[in-house]
């Protein structure tokens, strides 16, 4: 077919052949091209004035606009007028609800003897697939960001040890204006896949509708062609943003060509500038890596007046939903049954935490990340606290107790010395005595309750005339008040000498002893 456009991997080989000095006849055969092709793009090629290592560094894209510019004059200057049209008309089409109809609607307004409706469609199938045979697909502003790691990776220089440790290069576009976003990271698990997601959409200033990652593990647990399994860190992220995981279908090159199209060009714009040189840190490879993709970003698209940036900033990132103030924070699950004092233990950190008491002895959920810790029973989340990396602490939310057990955890000595004093001098310097005389204060808390719960069976001044009299014997204990009381020595004379020893009564049936 005449003006059939010629691979342009061929033409590379073409000028590769001939400037190693091969024959016209060798290329023509060797390639399978007619020599009128070979004489026309050798041709081109010397009248460009340009190396080969010059040609070699453009993309097939770039190859064939470079040499179509050679023949515009050829170009009528109707079709010329159309082709003029097509970038404004690229741009339009990524905005909802415009379409090609639309957009000759306009064109023909302008251009009333201009091409009818599907010649108008034809040469601009024509034309997207020249200036840019990646871009098969209609990418509406706002729609979609993919995500994808690059095969090749890079290194950073461990300063201590002097390891050198691989780091994957990992790389998000925006569908609509191909605005690009790079990074480096430790590696391709789900925490530094995840935060690089999230980076990366900090980097636009907004969500997109949806992200299309490849079908890696820490993306797709499961891949199927009706209903992939999510990761479930990376399904978390989706809802804290407010936006969907669409996986690129398995086997469908197509869905991700994209983002795959992204990394080839940063191979030559990034990667080539960053192999060769020593990084020791991998926020030193990342500021290298965000230097050279502003140059990318700032860099005018093939075949048209307009750089990636300037198409982001104009058209797609007021289509972008507003980010949420907080970021994201990785979510990790345990389980474990909630013991007899109301508590479960977070067994990362070795601590345990309150849940209310009715769910004594029941399976728990634990959902936690570096600063919460959320607790869940059968789906219904039952109590949230402030995570404490400090092992063997409980920490405990007073609502979440019984009331009896309430009432014990407000139990202090403090608490204990005055509600003594508050009844008599003597009776909060014995209780003073109780807790000074134990190795641990806690120790003497059940005494000291019961010696306080006489004042209600024997009146105020009958346990104050008690603690008095035990204070003279300096006995210190529940017991001591008990048989004062028992056997009315409250009511001697406090002017008389005390007795020695205190007499044992023994002990009152049917009666609870503290100590």
């Amino acid at each position: 077919m005449a003006n059939k456009i010629t691979d342009m991997s061929k033409i590379r080989k073409v000028i590769k052949f001939y400037c190693d000095g091969k024959s016209k006849l060798f290329i023509s055969s060797y390639l399978s091209l007619s020599r009128n092709t070979v004489k026309k793009y050798i041709s081109l090629f010397e009248v460009l004035g340009l190396n080969f290592e010059l040609i070699d560094k453009k993309t097939d894209a770039e190859l064939e606009l470079l040499f179509s510019q050679t023949t515009v004059e050829s170009i009528s200057p109707k079709l010329q007028t159309l082709h003029n049209f097509f970038p404004k008309m690229e741009r339009e089409l990524k905005k909802v609800g415009v379409t090609i109809q639309h957009m000759w609607e306009q064109y023909i307004a302008i251009n009333p003897d201009g091409y009818r409706s599907s010649q108008f469609a034809h040469h601009y199938k024509v034309w997207s697939k020249r200036v840019n045979p990646v871009m098969h697909m209609n990418h509406k502003a706002g729609d979609k960001m993919y995500v994808d790691y690059a095969g090749k990776t890079l290194s950073i220089i461990d300063n201590d040890t002097g390891e050198i440790k691989e780091v994957q290069f990992f790389v998000a576009i925006l569908g609509a204006s191909q605005y690009t976003y790079a990074e480096a990271s430790m590696s391709q698990q789900k925490e530094d896949f995840v935060t690089s997601v999230e980076n990366a959409m900090r980097f636009f200033e907004g969500t997109p509708e949806a992200i299309v990652p490849d079908n890696l593990k820490s993306a797709v647990i499961k891949s199927s062609r009706f209903e992939p399994t999510i990761n479930e860190t990376l399904a978390d992220l989706a809802e804290h943003y407010e936006t969907t995981i669409l996986p690129a279908r398995a086997y469908k090159p197509r869905d991700k060509s994209l983002v795959e199209g992204a990394v080839k060009i940063l191979y030559r714009r990034i990667y080539v500038n960053l192999k060769e040189t020593k990084f020791f840190s991998l926020e030193g490879l990342n500021q290298q890596i965000w230097d050279l993709l502003d140059t990318h970003n700032s860099r005018k698209l093939t075949g048209r007046p307009y750089s990636r940036k300037e198409l982001f900033l104009e058209d797609e990132k007021q289509k972008l939903r507003p980010l949420p103030q907080e970021r994201f924070e990785i979510k990790y699950q345990s389980f474990a049954t909630v013991m007899q004092n109301g508590h479960v233990q977070l067994s990362q950190d070795k601590n345990y935490y309150s849940v209310p008491y009715q769910y004594v002895k029941k399976k728990a959920k634990l959902l936690y990340t570096k600063s919460t810790v959320e607790i869940y029973y059968k789906y219904n989340r039952i109590a949230v606290h402030a995570r404490n990396y400090k092992p063997y602490v409980y920490t405990t939310t007073p609502e979440h107790l019984a009331s009896t057990h309430q009432f014990v955890a407000q139990w202090s000595a403090a608490r204990f010395i005055d509600w003594a004093s508050n009844i008599d001098e003597s009776v909060g310097e014995y209780i003073m005595q109780i807790i000074e005389s134990r190795n641990h204060p806690e120790q003497a808390y059940k005494s000291c309750l019961g010696i306080l719960n006489f004042e209600k069976k024997v009146g105020k001044q009958r346990l104050i005339n008690a603690c008095k009299r035990a204070l003279d014997f300096k006995i210190y204990n529940f017991k001591t008040i008990q048989n004062i009381l028992e056997n009315n020595l409250d009511h001697i004379d406090f002017d008389q000498e005390p007795e020695q020893e205190l007499p044992n009564h023994g002990n009152i049936r049917g009666k609870h002893y503290y100590n």
